[in-house]
């Protein structure tokens, strides 16, 4: 797959809102919507790389894990270690026992299990938690995990079937978030099965290939501009809700894919999405996004430490609340 700026430019529109949600910025309440674009983004990008390789034989599920983690690991590792240094330093012993619980489970790929256990996405302590946003890494990396052996297992059936197969998973997907949003609206955000159609859009996308996609220039237009619209609709429309994801999710979703599909170099949109400010964006929002939430999170615990100088830190915490 050869580059495409545009796509780096779409990366940047969707970490820019999380970061402005996460801090407080009432303007765009909505703004958590943007890791739905990088959901979209991710299916379709896996998918392309995954379906290329198998369709010209040299497929390795090995060299793909490792792949995998040679580019995501080592950023995320560093993250972790100077946010344990602040947690030690910062953090009363429940708050670093429940870090603990997180910092374990996200080596382990499984943090969004843990935040679905210990607290809603939109619940007020969230705010304190500095890696809550690996919900969202643990997510897709779940989804790296299945869909290799998804394509290995119906390598042998044309393009076409496993586009239906697909389609029918993210329909389960789909009306797996009407259930548990009524039964258990955090594990409706947090865990895969209600999240798999999003990162099932863009996977269906890449399988359609561009053959699908070579419409007249005026409808390409009209499609991208569109599905921008309803990104942005929903950046500063959406709101915290246990019913997300779901139909409020379906404008955000399918708007990231048709600007996937139509918004290329030569449409007005992905002449916008390669501007330089946003491809350099988007060339760091893995970084951004990682960074973010730790930040935030400590500045907000040295805040309160400021109220409560007793126990500036967990050590110190211990000793005030350990028996003698």
């Amino acid at each position: 797959m050869h580059y495409r700026p545009e796509i780096d430019g779409l990366r940047a529109i969707a970490v820019v809102p999380v970061l402005f949600f996460h801090a407080g910025f009432d303007f765009i309440g909505g703004g958590f919507a943007g890791v739905d674009v990088f959901f979209v983004v991710s299916g379709f990008l896996i998918t392309s790389i995954i379906h290329r390789e198998i369709r010209e034989g040299r497929f390795s599920i090995v060299s793909f894990y490792e792949r995998r983690a040679r580019r995501l690991a080592p950023a995320l590792f560093f993250v972790c270690l100077v946010s344990t240094i602040f947690a030690v330093m910062w953090m009363l012993p429940q708050e670093l026992n429940d870090f603990g619980k997180s910092l374990y489970a996200l080596n382990l790929f499984g943090s969004n299990f843990v935040f679905w256990n210990e607290t809603g996405y939109f619940a007020p302590s969230s705010e304190l938690m500095p890696l809550l946003h690996t919900w969202s890494l643990a997510v897709e990396e779940q989804f790296y995990i299945v869909l290799p052996l998804f394509f290995l297992a119906l390598r042998r059936y044309p393009v076409e079937t496993v586009l239906k197969v697909l389609v029918a998973a993210c329909v389960l997907s789909f009306g797996a978030t009407q259930i548990l949003a009524r039964v258990d609206p955090a594990a409706n955000f947090y865990l895969l099965p209600s999240r798999l159609w999003e990162l099932g859009v863009g996977a269906m996308l890449a399988l359609a290939g561009e053959d699908y996609f070579r419409l007249s220039k005026g409808f390409r237009e009209f499609a991208a501009g569109f599905g921008l619209f309803a990104i942005v609709a929903s950046y500063l429309l959406v709101r915290e809700s246990a019913f997300y994801p779901g139909w409020t999710t379906v404008p955000v979703v399918l708007g990231t894919a048709s600007v996937l599909a139509f918004g290329r170099a030569d449409t007005l949109v992905g002449r916008l999405l390669c501007a330089r400010p946003l491809v350099a964006i988007g060339l760091m929002s893995y970084s951004l996004y990682l960074w973010h939430q730790p930040v935030l999170a400590f500045a907000r615990l040295r805040a309160i430490d400021e109220i409560r100088p007793w126990a500036t830190s967990s050590c110190w915490g211990c000793v005030w609340y350990s028996p003698i």
